[in-house]
């Protein structure tokens, strides 16, 4: 049946509320809160299990809003609910320092999940969420739910047009992940025109093929909230992930209606005015709610509470009976590391080898400390070492298991881990070649943008790869993640370096990338690595000022090891720095940072890479060796002789620049 007067003044509100804003900025995107209101308003009221007073109730559901433009929507639900956001705070929408950002941005504004606005990340962020709740509700559960709770997503023609929501989906439909439920707002419009001048494809039926549950609700512009509700309880009922598809009208009671002029500006004060009276609200003043709208809301947002309170009890309830296990979970949940950890030691023996390999022996020695480490690879598990060794597969009908098969599928499996990180409970890595950074650097953007504590491995990190070719040489792509804020790239030099590349990772609060070798690297000792600040010296003596500094990263150390020893022999003072982390590095003071490469020095860097960003280190007339165009298909060592990067041309090169001092 159609909404009643009670329903339609409780889902106006959030319309009203929605587009005053966006109007008071004079920025945003009013069409989809005014379609879009209906199914919010069902499930926020119907369905969400959530307690406005603790947003961060570890057993709440997961809403996702991927499409992200629509943010009004989200913050007039969150300030109805007084889960946090004044009005104040929707009057100061898309102003600077507000809560209310023209996106939604997790661990800024309370009851947000996900940062998105980047198309159909949510999407995949919302997979991430539930494999999560299906991970460790298989951990934890027994004869009490600890662990019980929905994702929930609202998409929108955009998030299923980017490709990413398509590798989450087909994911996720092979999981089986039945506590996931999406609903489309199929409205028929895109920012440009309408969806049928691109998008004509049968949006249920891809669905179903990905093995989805999938439902079409069709009725009076998606109003219909009873259709609506009924949807939703059909999908809570099926095993399979859920898909409803609602027909909305995209600036639903606006003179721009069913237009995409409704998408993404404001709709002008007398359009304004005009949509008030469609929906027989008060012109003036804006931002106003009924009371007893507002109070119908608020009430909405506190009947959580008694549901967590029951909760508590059952929770308590389980910690009793099992101690060990709450304290892991109360750990996990507050992010918190054991106590001892066992790190592997290397030795001259079993230390050569490539940092790729090097890191396969770290994960799986500290794995068993940490319950809460999972992840995988694109199909890469063989060549990236990072398939943790009897702890099982993350497959239907056995969701405890820690390894998680993405298939090749980058661009998911970056988002994937962003929603797995930032449900709480869990670290999560993931794993592939680091020229297919590529695919996934969107994810990777975001996890910086959002602070989501994940690792992000990335193998056969330069020409080194040899024979496959600049296909699969990574050139660019070091500049490019040293370029991210708020990510910390880690390109040990060897299996020392990448054990403490490990140890750095999943101790910092925020993403980290381990960029590591296919080829074998020399063992350079165990040693003392700061990696915490960047850069140290491994050759040379510390109190001595050297004529000449060899800066390097990764395989290279070896490299500028080996040409510091020709140096050397002809009566150059030479010290050798490793850098394995530029970022950390520029944190560092500047007296430690002199003291490292002392700017009186003559300085050289050395990287297989491009050189965007070294004159930072060596100075105006400092030289750096690196790789400034794509590379070639051979064997490596015939590649390394070919673009300079044997010992005898680093010291050459060095020598030159003395002379030239």
């Amino acid at each position: 049946m159609p909404y009643t007067a009670d329903d339609q003044k409780r889902i106006d509100a959030i319309r009203v509320l929605s587009i005053d804003a966006v109007q008071k900025a004079n920025s945003g995107h009013p069409g989809l809160p005014l379609g879009a209101a209906p199914m919010a308003y069902v499930l926020w009221s119907r369905h969400l299990k959530f307690n406005a007073a603790d947003p961060h109730w570890a057993d709440r559901d997961r809403f996702v809003l991927s499409a992200g433009h629509g943010s009004a929507l989200l913050y007039s639900l969150l300030y109805l609910t007084g889960e946090g956001l004044t009005l104040e705070d929707l009057q100061n929408f898309r102003q600077l320092h507000s809560r209310t950002p023209g996106h939604p941005e997790v661990h800024h504004t309370p009851g947000v999940e996900v940062t998105t606005g980047p198309l159909g990340q949510g999407v995949a962020n919302a997979v991430g969420l539930a494999m999560a709740e299906a991970h460790l509700a298989a951990l934890y559960n027994g004869e009490r739910k600890i662990v019980d709770h929905y994702t929930y997503c609202l998409a929108g023609d955009g998030d299923l047009m980017e490709g990413v929501s398509a590798e989450a989906a087909s994911l996720a439909g092979h999981l089986r992940l039945g506590k996931l439920i999406v609903l489309y707002d199929d409205n028929l419009i895109s920012l440009a025109a309408r969806t049928d001048v691109t998008f004509t494809e049968d949006r249920c039926a891809r669905f179903a093929a990905y093995g989805w549950h999938t439902q079409i609700v069709n009725s009076e512009a998606g109003n219909d909230v009873d259709a609506i509700d009924a949807a939703i309880v059909a999908a809570k009922a099926d095993p399979r992930p859920s898909f409803i598809a609602i027909r909305t009208e995209i600036g639903f009671g606006s003179p721009r209606a069913g237009t995409f002029q409704a998408h993404g500006e404001p709709l002008g004060a007398d359009n304004v005015r005009k949509t008030k009276d469609v929906l027989n609200w008060p012109e003036e003043p804006p931002f106003f709610v009924p009371d007893d709208v507002l109070a119908w809301w608020r009430d909405v947002g506190a009947k959580g509470a008694a549901r967590e309170t029951q909760w508590q009890g059952e929770y308590a309830a389980w910690k009793a009976a099992h101690p060990d296990l709450a304290a892991q979970y109360e750990r996990t949940q507050a992010g918190t590391l054991p106590a001892t950890i066992s790190w592997p030691t290397f030795t001259p023996e079993n230390g050569a080898v490539a940092t790729r390999d090097a890191g396969g022996v770290v994960l799986n020695a500290i794995a068993g400390d940490l319950p809460e480490l999972v992840g995988g690879s694109a199909d890469l598990d063989p060549s990236t070492k990072t398939y943790l060794k009897g702890f099982g597969d993350f497959q239907p009908g056995d969701y405890a298991g820690r390894n998680l098969h993405f298939g090749v599928r980058e661009h998911a499996m970056g988002a994937i881990a962003n929603g797995l990180g930032l449900h709480g409970g869990l670290l999560p890595f993931t794993a592939t070649f680091f020229n297919f950074v590529d695919y996934m650097k969107p994810a990777v953007r975001l996890a910086a943008l959002s602070d989501t504590k994940a690792i992000f491995v990335f193998t056969h990190d330069s020409f080194y790869v040899g024979e496959d070719g600049p296909t699969h040489q990574p050139v660019e792509q070091l500049a490019g993640l040293r370029a991210t804020p708020n990510l910390i790239v880690l390109r040990p030099a060897d299996a020392v370096e990448t054990r403490e590349a490990w140890r750095f990772a999943i101790g910092h609060g925020g993403p980290s990338s381990i960029v590591l070798t296919r080829q074998k690297v020399p063992f350079l000792g165990e040693r003392n690595v700061p990696i915490e600040r960047g850069a140290y010296i491994i050759h040379g003596d510390p109190e001595t000022l050297p004529e000449l500094v060899l800066i390097a990263t990764g395989s290279e150390v070896s490299l500028a090891l080996d040409a510091a020893k020709l140096l050397e022999a002809g009566g150059t003072t030479v010290r050798v720095v490793s850098m394995p982390s530029m970022e950390l590095f520029a944190k560092q003071e500047p007296g430690y940072r002199d003291a490292i490469i002392p700017p009186q020095a003559a300085r050289v860097s050395i990287e297989a890479g491009a050189t965007f960003g070294w004159h930072r280190w060596v100075g105006e007339h400092g030289v750096t060796i690196g790789i400034d165009h794509f590379g070639a298909s051979a064997p490596a060592a015939d590649i390394a002789r070919e673009f300079g990067f044997t010992a005898e041309n680093v010291a050459a090169t060095a020598s030159r620049l003395l002379v030239a001092s």
